[in-house]
């Protein structure tokens, strides 16, 4: 109940839900110089929080933090068909080989500012002002929706914990019940 003597309602409640049916088919990726698949923490903690949850991994991948390489892999996961939602971590503060954000940004059908700012007034409760510096975004690239997180393991679990998983099957539904998505679908890899 709320303050009002309400029943509260969930998240997918509270904007209309669009049903999708079993599991949501999730990717992956990882974006660092410095890390490998054997001390990924932050990656294996999206897919730990994603199956706990009821979501099925389709793919996992570490690559560098190469803009080029990874609107590459997106358009290659994309053009599979496999996954409906990718999330990255890494590549999101203001360093100068943080280029994950620059490099979505360009490829976005569609982005989602509330997603990120959301995630940043959640962490500033957490960690403090410092999470003013994380870029972590969301959108659309075609049926397919995108989520950037930074590189740390607490970052990873607000994310997922309190952004992603509350959206991640109503997102999902709008963009797959959306047939104008469908021709909207561009390779990407011309916008680079």
């Amino acid at each position: 109940m709320n303050e009002s003597g309400n029943k509260k309602r969930s998240a997918d409640e509270n904007c209309g839900c669009v049903p999708v049916d079993g599991p949501i088919r999730v990717a992956v990726i990882t974006l660092s110089d410095t890390r490998s698949r054997d001390n990924d923490r932050s990656g294996d903690r999206i897919v730990d929080l994603l199956k706990s949850a009821g979501h099925q991994l389709v793919q996992r991948e570490l690559i560098r933090d190469e803009p080029q390489q990874l609107i590459e892999l997106l358009d290659a996961i994309i053009a599979q068909g496999d996954a409906q939602a990718v999330v990255t971590t890494g590549g999101t503060g203001l360093a100068a080989r943080d280029q994950t954000i620059d490099a979505i940004q360009r490829i976005l059908d569609a982005e989602l500012p509330g997603f990120g700012e959301h995630f940043r007034r959640l962490s500033i409760d957490e960690i403090g002002r410092s999470a003013m510096l994380s870029r972590a975004t969301a959108g659309r690239i075609g049926r397919t929706m995108i989520f950037c997180l930074p590189g740390s393991t607490g970052a990873v679990q607000t994310g997922v914990q309190q952004c992603i998983l509350p959206i991640l099957r109503h997102t999902v539904g709008l963009v797959w019940d959306d047939a104008k998505s469908e021709s909207d679908r561009k390779d990407i890899s011309s916008r680079r």
